[in-house]
């Protein structure tokens, strides 16, 4: 599915895009997960996105604002909330198709 597509679909998909950082990352524990989690909102092509990624999978990004970012993850949506983009990591279970985020050249995964 297209990042158009998925932008604007109620459904979950997978998508690939490049964006750039709006803000400084917040870090928040997962209520399902209880793991620690970085969030940051891009702009993308299509709109606003928020990324969150789990930092006790993979590494936490010194993001700022302006930052280019490759993203790859499934888009969800919350009704009345910009879409995020979560699963930009692998899977330490292999249950889940992993995701990644690039930033200043290194792939974080």
């Amino acid at each position: 599915m297209t990042l158009f597509a998925a932008y604007h679909s109620a459904l979950p998909a997978r998508v690939d895009f490049s964006a750039t950082v709006a803000g400084s990352p917040r870090f928040f524990y997962g209520r399902a997960s209880r793991a620690e989690h970085e969030s940051f909102v891009v702009r993308s092509a299509v709109g606003p996105i928020e990324v969150v990624d789990n930092v006790s999978i993979a590494p936490p990004l010194a993001v700022r604002s302006g930052d280019h970012v490759e993203v790859s993850g499934e888009m969800v949506h919350d009704p009345g909330h910009i879409p995020v983009v979560h699963w930009t990591h692998h899977d330490p279970r292999g249950q889940h198709a992993g995701g990644f985020i690039r930033w200043n050249g290194r792939l974080y995964a």
